[in-house]
């Protein structure tokens, strides 16, 4: 597979991101600037919305807009005039903030805390609702990570990246309840840090501090590992007219002026057209 780089992004921590089949536009975070950013590759177009805080994660809106998890809770935020409005903030004056977060095809945004020291299980993970209720559905969280779901709808995807750990669900998609935890990948080979599920199930994560993205079988099984130019891949997401170019967010954040002079890829947006197709991205329904 070619790695080229897709968008000279300059972030710092890169990550989160969402293809929009609708605009043809693939949306992004970089944590620490902090700003959520939108680019068209057909067209080059490119914008960015500063944030009051560091911002985690985000899912657009199906009636506009988006949610986004700022560091302090969970706001609605308009595009045209950068309004944000609080839904919840589950964790205010705690030693957390909010980290990755994605919808289920329902239309409910999860979203989870990390401890900001990243030793402590001080984080949570949250669900919101459609109707706006936000609800803790698992606690002691170290790091809370990437999240993915198959595409049968039966089974959650999460990891912890401190515990080297990406856990599997049983997953009701009606009640959004989960149960029966289990172990679906474990390596110390790099953090599991954002993940991806494309249409045939098989679960795509990116190794922080691991050099590559290692694409899993729905059993657990390692299928693939891609090596990449960079450290610190954070996350993945399929997009592209067809659903087949993976993009994959990086982060120079924590590198040495020496690291960074050797990877030049560093923090920007990367893409590999692959022959696997993903899944659109679900919206929230709130």
């Amino acid at each position: 597979m070619k790695i080229k780089m897709a968008y000279q992004a300059d972030d710092q921590l890169g990550e989160g991101p969402v293809w929009s089949v609708a605009e043809q536009a693939l949306y992004w975070v970089d944590i620490t600037r902090p700003c959520l950013q939108r680019w068209q590759p057909e067209t080059g177009a490119y914008m960015a919305w500063t944030m009051p805080s560091q911002i985690g994660s985000y899912a657009l809106r199906q009636q506009g807009g988006a949610v986004v998890a700022l560091r302090d809770g969970l706001y609605l935020f308009d595009f045209d005039d950068g309004a944000l409005t609080a839904v919840c903030r589950p964790e205010a004056g705690l030693n957390t903030r909010f980290n990755d977060g994605k919808c289920d095809r329902h239309g409910r945004f999860w979203a989870g805390t990390t401890d900001l020291a990243f030793k402590q299980p001080l984080g949570a993970l949250y669900r919101l609702g459609i109707d706006g209720r936000c609800q803790p559905m698992r606690q002691a969280v170290t790091c809370s990570n990437g999240l993915g779901w198959s595409p049968d709808n039966r089974t959650m995807y999460y990891a912890d990246s401190p515990t080297y750990t990406i856990f599997a669900y049983e997953f009701d998609l009606d009640t959004g309840g989960i149960s029966h935890e289990r172990i679906f990948a474990r390596d110390e080979a790099g953090f599991p840090d954002g993940l991806t599920v494309d249409a045939a199930g098989y679960v795509w994560s990116a190794r922080w501090d691991g050099w590559k993205i290692v694409r899993y079988a729905p059993d657990g099984r390692v299928d693939r590992e891609i090596p990449l130019p960079v450290q610190r891949p954070t996350s993945c997401i399929f997009g592209g007219p067809d659903l087949n170019w993976l993009y994959i967010t990086t982060a120079s954040a924590g590198l040495t002026a020496a690291e960074r002079a050797a990877q030049p890829l560093a923090g920007q947006v990367l893409v590999i057209e692959t022959e696997t197709v993903g899944l659109p991205e679900p919206t929230y329904g709130g």
